[in-house]
């Protein structure tokens, strides 16, 4: 992305967003709030907002910033058409005035600026992931869009993250299209979980329109939509090097009969049926032959069958991918076949074959990949749906769109919860590092102050706590929230989704593993500079009013 002279940035898209993006996509009262504004001629007012939400989502001490893009995309295109002001003088009551959908008509976002952390960022409670400012009656008419936009792509990247630290090394694919929340959800699904750390998806249409790697076996009913080997149309398969098309059904018989004794079954234990099915999908993709090998039975015939197709496809020069096991005890099954597969290794001398891949799926969760790490499982690969699209474990993260200034003045919103009391006034953060690179704390400054400087002894102050405070030597200061959206235009290049999956990656060593730990993690600090501590408790006692007793 460059920009030229006084042009605008030019932005190069890897796809278009979703058509329903649009500003119609909102709650009613953001417009029935834009009308009093008109009403009481305040739409001119400057306002500020913060988005950030309260609590970190999954019983867990971090969140992943996902979403900007999407965001940034919707400021670009945020307009109302003739249907959308047609529609809304017949929604709204007949006593809404001509002239607000004139007003309406004419609304844009070139006086709005957005900031904001970089995408793909560890984020914590209270600190603001977007701030964005501007006349307030389109930066009210933004709120629940950006929400939506942000709530799930957050949610989601994080619940990928935290598996993929579960994971360890091993691959992750994601297989959850037909148990999300909808088409519109489920491609965000596949999209934020590859940010978080996945590494391939089983959704074609997300691979083409965000360029995520696509992964896939086959199902059960191919397994069983075979009988026996009369209904084997073709048998014959070219070998890879060239040469003489060999009949893959007799090798595979052949090598089956020699197989029997190590696996310690008789012959008529296997099924017919599913060894044919398995010489059609090798014939089908001999270079990526992976199958599933638990519909009738693991041991005394889905990995006999499988063995020999793939020492069949062996002898014509191709590599078997590997196998998965969607059901029975998914770490003594992956034992078995793991053995199975180096003593065939070892007996006929074939190398790669004790590494072939063992894939596990079957309505797996967070914890039960920490359980079978525990029990010492030989799975290298995971494929996981319904618990990581819909999010079972907490389906909201609960971000928050709140005013903290207008006309330059702070604005607080009080509550007998004080974890519902917001921080007043325009705010910069900065992520404070200690030697050894661990993110220490995130602090929160009034946009009037200065920068805290690094080695400088910084007060870091519990907003509501007195008696929390500490002093911070800061071995490396970040400014977190930058600007992206000025002047009508995006103004900051934007990552690839690549990129963004990195920055996840990256953000997340700055964290110590005992706040990333799935039991009990320890909080990470977020806290106010001195002056902004002092700031919110006046203006708190300046807002709250005084009782009588009587």
């Amino acid at each position: 992305m460059s920009e030229t002279g006084e042009g605008p940035l030019h932005v190069t898209r890897q796809f278009g967003q979703n058509s329903i993006i649009q500003p119609l996509l909102t709650d009613l009262y953001q417009i029935t709030m834009a009308y009093a504004y008109w009403k009481s001629e305040k739409t001119k007012d400057y306002a500020v907002f913060d988005l950030f939400f309260r609590k970190n989502p999954f019983q867990g001490e971090f969140t992943i910033f996902a979403g900007l893009e999407e965001c940034l995309k919707f400021l670009e295109k945020f307009c109302y058409s003739q249907s959308d002001i047609d529609y809304l003088k017949a929604t709204l009551p007949p006593s809404t005035e001509e002239d607000f959908f004139e007003f309406l008509s004419t609304l844009t976002t070139k006086e709005v600026k957005l900031y904001a952390l970089a995408e793909g960022s560890v984020a914590f409670p209270r600190v603001p992931m977007i701030r964005i400012e501007g006349p307030l009656a389109v930066v009210q008419l933004l709120e629940t869009t950006l929400l939506t936009l942000v709530n799930y792509a957050s949610l989601m990247a994080t619940n990928a993250a935290r598996y993929r630290i579960a994971a360890g090394n091993l691959m992750l694919f994601e297989f959850g299209l037909r148990r999300a929340q909808g088409p519109d959800g489920g491609l965000s699904a596949s999209k934020y979980s590859y940010i978080g750390g996945f590494d391939a998806t089983s959704n074609v249409l997300a691979g083409k329109l965000y360029n995520i790697p696509v992964k896939g076996t086959h199902a059960h009913a191919y397994i069983t939509s075979f009988n026996g080997f009369s209904e084997l149309k073709n048998t014959i398969l070219q070998p890879k090097t060239g040469g003489k098309p060999k009949d893959l059904l007799k090798i595979a018989l052949t090598w089956k009969e020699r197989l029997l004794p190590i696996f310690n079954v008789i012959s008529s234990e296997a099924s017919e049926g599913e060894l044919a099915a398995l010489i059609s999908f090798a014939i089908a993709f001999p270079d990526e032959f992976m199958a599933l090998v638990d519909t009738y039975e693991v041991q005394r015939s889905g990995l006999l069958n499988y063995c020999s197709v793939a020492l069949a496809l062996n002898e014509l020069g191709y590599r078997a991918v590997g196998i998965r096991l969607d059901s029975g005890d998914l770490s003594y099954l992956s034992n078995i076949a793991r053995h199975y597969f180096v003593e065939i290794s070892e007996k006929y001398n074939i190398p790669w074959f004790e590494h072939q891949t063992i894939m596990a799926s079957n309505d797996l969760n967070e914890d039960t990949i920490i359980s079978l790490n525990e029990q010492g499982h030989k799975i290298n690969c995971f494929g996981i749906g319904t618990h990581l699209v819909t999010c079972q474990r907490q389906p909201a993260l609960g971000c928050v769109y709140k005013m903290v200034e207008l006309n330059h003045y702070p604005r607080i919103k009080l509550s007998q919860e004080v974890s519902k009391v917001t921080m007043p006034g325009s705010k910069n953060v900065y992520r404070l590092y200690s030697e050894r690179g661990h993110a220490l704390v995130d602090l929160l400054q009034r946009s009037t102050e200065p920068p805290p400087s690094v080695d400088g002894k910084i007060l870091c102050r519990h907003p509501f706590e007195e008696s929390k405070r500490a002093y911070v030597k800061p071995s490396r200061v970040e400014q977190l929230l930058e600007l992206y959206w000025a002047d009508g235009r995006i103004i900051k290049e934007l990552p690839s989704l690549q990129e963004i999956r990195e920055r996840v990656s990256n953000s997340l060593k700055t964290l110590r593993s005992d706040i990333k730990r799935n039991l009990n993690p320890t909080p990470y600090k977020v806290a106010v500079s001195d002056d902004l501590y002092h700031f919110i408790h006046d203006q708190w006692l300046k807002n709250a009013p005084i009782g009588e007793l009587f």
